[in-house]
């Protein structure tokens, strides 16, 4: 006996249904109850229900069918057994779906099938109520795009066409894809998980061989498989989860798509050894210095340093640094710091020092005496990590500190051309006929430490 709870939620009408179960089956050795949707029942029908679960007759079996066992009481549950149902593959629903239709003699599209057995989500019975709307929507056939249509989805060409101007980098077609999605008042977020298993098909066939046969994926993502890394493959599905997650924060569902799509083709993946190659390619000269001839180091005066400093357009390697003693090497420190990547304090520490001596890889930098209370054991070991892969070789990093209050460190070079830079621009706008007008009109006077440059010098 099958009974639909959500068309009997009324107590009297389950009062009802019970009252009859006392009664002998008139075939059979069992009456059985099948109640569908039992969730659905009130509270005051499960009330009447509990006393006949409680002590049920030798002759009467319940059976309660929902889609959502929580709903029921406790009391309801901790007397019955729970069976959860498998769901059914979806190549099983297309493959009865399609014999259905067979003999029927319903004529259909082979790719109309699949969207309906992915919708029902292992449901045979959601599986055959779709496939009366579609029929129906159809006029008595099946056609893939009127599935799509009746269902809010993209239809497989489409989708196959999109991934296509991802893997040709063709931002033009991929906005036309969307024009026509748009056309249709395809709900965008279906689109973007659609793509999103799409995906991780294609990352399947690429990873599992022989997978696209045994679960009968079309062959054109096969294809579309072997044109795409695998890299890039992992960076469009990453995007696209996170877009699927920022898409209801988007403006319109139409623009987070278009949005999705752009930073597919923006962003490309980065090998480890490509990222780790980058920073170092970044600190490398783009023109390499003449070579000069050797000389011993007192040719080597600190006024023909720098003057030589300002001809060069590149940061310094490690050869920039004199081996013997560095007097005078403020000018090679100051334009090494950039290339060592340091930040925060250890940054901050290495701009208040001076480079004192280096004899191969010990090295003695001197900093200031203000500037004596930011070193600690955590800046110093990072300027000595970052010289250390500077330099090529386990660097042995000392710090002296200076006798004099103030040495010519690169922040201290840093602070005085700001000094001027902003000395200059007082000069110009007192100068300024403009400027002198104004004052002279109303009376004014410069409020002190006002005026900037508009440029920050280097």
């Amino acid at each position: 006996i099958e009974v639909d709870a959500a068309s009997r939620t009324k107590v009297d009408e389950t009062r009802e249904l019970l009252d009859n179960v006392q009664y002998m089956p008139s075939k059979g050795r069992y009456k059985v109850y099948l109640i569908d949707e039992v969730h659905m029942f009130s509270n005051h029908s499960f009330n009447a229900l509990l006393k006949t679960l409680e002590e049920p007759p030798p002759h009467v079996k319940f059976l309660l069918a929902t889609t959502d066992p929580q709903k029921l009481p406790v009391t309801i549950r901790s007397r019955c057994l729970q069976f959860n149902l498998k769901r059914i593959p979806q190549q099983m629903i297309e493959s009865y779906l399609d014999e259905l239709m067979s003999r029927e003699s319903v004529e259909r599209e082979p790719q109309a099938i699949a969207p309906i057995a992915r919708a029902a989500e292992g449901s045979m019975r959601d599986a055959l109520s779709l496939l009366d709307q579609a029929i129906a929507f159809g006029g008595g056939t099946l056609r893939a795009e009127e599935v799509a249509t009746m269902l809010g989805t993209i239809e497989q060409r489409q989708l196959i066409e999109i991934v296509q101007a991802l893997i040709q980098k063709d931002g033009v077609a991929l906005l036309q894809q969307v024009e026509l999605l748009a056309e249709k008042a395809v709900d965008f977020s279906a689109v973007l998980v659609e793509l999103i298993a799409q995906l991780h098909q294609m990352a399947l066939i690429q990873m599992v061989p022989g997978i696209a046969e045994e679960r009968g994926i079309d062959a054109e993502w096969s294809v579309l498989s072997e044109q795409l890394s695998p890299e890039d493959l992992q960076l469009f599905y990453q995007i696209a989860l996170t877009g699927r997650k920022d898409l209801p924060m988007a403006a319109t569902l139409r623009s987070g798509l278009e949005m999705v799509l752009l930073r597919m083709l923006a962003f490309q993946p980065v090998t480890g050894q490509a990222a780790a190659v980058a920073p170092v390619a970044q600190r490398q000269p783009k023109q390499q210095p003449p070579q000069r001839t050797a000389a011993p180091p007192t040719a080597v005066t600190p006024q023909a340093v720098a003057a030589a400093a300002p001809t060069s357009a590149s940061m310094p390697t490690s050869a920039s640094i004199s081996n013997s003693s560095a007097d005078g090497g403020s000018d090679s420190w100051e334009q090494m710091i950039p290339a060592l990547g340091l930040g925060g304090l250890a940054k901050q520490v290495a701009q208040n020092c001076l480079l004192k001596q280096r004899e191969g890889l010990k090295v003695v930098l001197e900093i200031a005496e203000k500037s004596g209370s930011l070193l600690n054991a955590r800046s110093e070991k990072q300027i000595r990590d970052a010289l250390s892969s500077h330099l090529g070789g386990e660097v042995n990093l000392t710090f002296v500190v200076a006798n004099s209050a103030q040495l010519d460190t690169p922040a201290a070079r840093a602070e005085q051309r700001a000094d001027d830079a902003r000395s200059e621009a007082v000069n110009v706008i007192q100068q300024d006929a403009d400027f002198q007008s104004l004052v002279s009109t109303f009376d004014g006077s410069v409020v002190e430490g006002s005026i900037e440059p508009v440029t920050k010098p280097n």
